[in-house]
């Protein structure tokens, strides 16, 4: 446990690290990727290029350091953290690496503010702080490895079919290329892909949601297409995957991972996604179709118009089949062929005073996916609508998981 010196110490410059988080990220990765560039390999080096990653590792040491005596307070975090080291393979022997850079980078983007007393403190702090993630993912890594159909590490899988879901999202069905058991997933849960590209020094490592149920031969990822703002291809992997995998290569996956979990009641499920953030929630319904056919779900989704609504037929087709799942599609570009589709249900942006008009008027419990600004989106309209904190649950595609800090 940590003396109570050190935990003043920290607890009183904690603020300080946050006002200069985003240089401490920078200055952090800089110096870590030049001492060990094998690291590269590890990171999502888009992420890195767009600075996401650094501001999250900023706040994620200002929020450890300001609740070091009650890590509980930020459980979310570090699960959400754990789980991603999990899936990447993060060791413990890797944690004396970055903790002394860390501290490196304090020291240098703080000067002469950053004292002895101040940097033993925190050198202390990661410590304590080290141990309680090692801990928690080796625990993840022995239940990962020994549940039936587990494994540690990357296994080798076969694309067994390749489905076109929209003009820009792909669905890849998996299965293990050994013929062996396949382990079970909680619905909202991603796998995380080693990806090798023809030309690229080092692997891509990406996470990908299974948009399917669990229980089926397979595991099933659905990938969009990414684009620059200026129309030309970006996403390294999403387009390496579309363009050159075909039915029958192999690619390489660790076990299912992630906290984004369905909660197997009986409560009124409601389920909101923006483009590609639906795919953890298809994941979701399907197992609601399939396992729990009197539970009431109503699906929300965002999209640009019908050519870039991925599963538009089948979440049709379960809406006409299932009567306690409701489906409701928001256009924001509309085709003049969408205004008269089934599919086609509000002009515009997903806002508090549509969701109003679908919503449940009793209890719910809410999940939401997709960009940022997307969820930043839907948690405001969340509130406006006064659902309450602890009935909402979301899953963000960036490593900067936090829509506010009230």
């Amino acid at each position: 446990m940590l003396d109570s010196k050190t935990i003043e110490i920290v607890q009183s410059t904690a603020p300080v690290l946050k006002q200069h988080s985003e240089q401490i990220g920078k200055k952090f990765y800089e110096l870590l990727f030049a001492k060990a560039p094998d690291l590269y390999n590890l990171f999502n080096q888009t992420n890195q290029k767009r600075g996401l990653q650094q501001e999250a590792l900023g706040y994620a040491v200002y929020a450890a350091g300001e609740h070091i005596t009650n890590l509980d307070a930020i459980m979310p975090v570090i699960t959400r953290v754990t789980q991603k080291h999990r899936a990447i393979g993060v060791k413990p022997e890797q944690y004396p690496l970055v903790g002394e850079t860390l501290l490196e980078a304090v020291k240098e983007v703080l000067g002469s503010a950053a004292t002895d007393e101040i940097i033993g403190a925190w050198g202390k702090a990661y410590e304590y702080i080290a141990e309680a993630f090692i801990q928690i993912e080796q625990d993840l890594y022995k239940e990962s490895k020994e549940q039936a159909g587990g494994w540690e590490g990357f296994r080798s899988f076969t694309v067994t079919r390749k489905v076109a879901e929209s003009d820009d999202v792909t669905s890849f069905y998996l299965e293990p290329s050994d013929k062996q058991a396949l382990a079970g997933f909680e619905p909202g849960q991603y796998l995380t892909i080693k990806a090798q590209v023809p030309g690229e020094k080092y692997t891509h490592i990406r996470h990908y949601s299974l948009s399917d149920a669990p229980g089926k031969s397979y595991y099933r990822i659905s990938v969009k297409r990414e684009r620059s703002n200026e129309g030309k291809p970006a996403g390294i992997v999403s387009n390496d995957l579309h363009d050159r995998i075909q039915e029958g290569d192999s690619l390489l996956f660790s076990a299912p991972a992630g906290d984004f979990t369905l909660d197997h009641t009986d409560d009124h499920l409601v389920l909101i996604g923006g483009g590609i953030g639906v795919t953890p929630l298809m994941s979701m319904i399907n197992t609601v179709a399939d396992q729990s056919p009197g539970r009431e779900v109503t699906f929300v989704q965002a999209a640009a118009n019908g050519n870039n609504h991925p599963f538009k037929e089948h979440l049709a087709r379960l809406a006409n089949s299932h009567p306690n799942l409701r489906c409701f599609t928001a256009y924001s570009s509309p085709t003049e062929k969408d205004l008269g589709s089934e599919s086609f249900s509000h002009k515009g942006y997903v806002d508090a005073a549509w969701l109003r008009s679908i919503l449940p008027s009793g209890p719910a419990l809410y999940y939401f996916c997709g960009s940022v600004s997307f969820m930043k989106a839907i948690n405001q309209a969340l509130k406006e609508l006064e659902i309450p904190k602890e009935r909402i649950h979301y899953e963000a595609f960036s490593p900067i998981a936090i829509l506010d800090e009230e």
